[in-house]
């Protein structure tokens, strides 16, 4: 049992990792990108939070205490968070097709895709990623879940509003209506789904 927990949720980070990679080989060439300070501005926070999340070494002995105390539910609950999180991501991943993108670009030939996850939030990828820090906070039971989630959640914000604003540059109005009909992050189980389709 011990080892099932030590090593359930690294390994699905990692099939989800391996998986990102292989996807990414069959991309759309890419007609705009963001610029290396840019990238950074999002990719070292999300760094600094998985680095919070797994690393036996901490600078500070309070982010180590627990919150609650740690057991196999616990963990095993915080694994079928991650399962899930790391699987609506997947979802979006293929349902993105070519137009996705590590980063923040526009592609050529770039679609609006507003059918499958995106229905229900306009960045299914980062709402599956949140819920995986979240999952992998859970089954820490320790503050630095908290703060790593924290960070995760500033860096992908950070990350999509510069997505939005080259949205709504490159789709207009079709992304405008987007935006008022689909929430960001979370999904509003008392609003319409946005509904799927391209813009003309």
């Amino acid at each position: 049992m011990e080892a099932i927990q030590a090593g359930l949720i690294p390994l699905l980070w990692l099939a989800w990792l391996l998986y990102w990679i292989v996807a990414a080989r069959d991309a759309k060439t890419t007609q705009r990108v963001e610029s290396a300070a840019s990238r950074a501005g999002h990719i070292i926070p999300l760094m600094i939070a998985a680095w919070l999340l797994w690393s036996r070494h901490l600078p500070a002995n309070f982010l180590g205490g627990t919150i609650v105390t740690p057991g196999a539910g616990l963990y095993f609950t915080g694994a079928a968070i991650v399962a899930y999180g790391l699987g609506f991501a997947i979802w979006a991943r293929r349902y993105l097709g070519r137009n996705w993108s590590g980063v923040v670009t526009v592609k050529q030939d770039h679609e609006l895709i507003r059918g499958g996850p995106y229905r229900f939030v306009r960045h299914p990828i980062y709402t599956g990623l949140l819920v995986a820090f979240v999952g992998s906070a859970v089954a820490r039971a320790e503050w630095r879940g908290v703060v790593a989630v924290v960070i995760a959640w500033f860096a992908l914000w950070r990350k999509l509003q510069l997505e939005e604003r080259w949205m709504i540059e490159q789709f207009g109005d079709a992304y405008r209506r987007f935006r008022d009909e689909v929430p960001a992050l979370i999904p509003n189980p008392f609003r319409r789904s946005g509904g799927s389709g391209k813009p003309a």
